[in-house]
């Protein structure tokens, strides 16, 4: 009875595991898709598209444009770097 259970448990976490594997991919790949748009003009490139992800990952948002537009997401918006300075781009 407890092989069973077992792996009855084991099954189930396998499927509830690989649906959040999906989701979280298919954020990843929405923040990788908007991030480039919003870096597309930026002279740092790089260093636009590591904050620009972090900040995109964390909010689940991202504002449209190059620059500006920082009402429509107040989390992109209200993130601060270590000295105070905003850290999405």
């Amino acid at each position: 009875m407890t092989k069973l259970a077992l792996a009855t448990f084991l099954l189930v976490a396998l499927l509830l595991g690989s649906s959040s594997f999906d989701s979280t991919m298919a954020g990843s790949r929405f923040c990788n898709s908007k991030c480039a748009v919003r870096c597309s003009k930026a002279g740092r490139k790089d260093r636009c598209l590591e904050y620009c992800g972090i900040c995109c990952g964390k909010c689940h948002c991202i504002l449209s444009g190059t620059y500006g537009n920082k009402d429509e997401c107040p989390c992109y918006r209200d993130m601060k770097n270590s000295k105070g300075q905003p850290k999405c781009p």
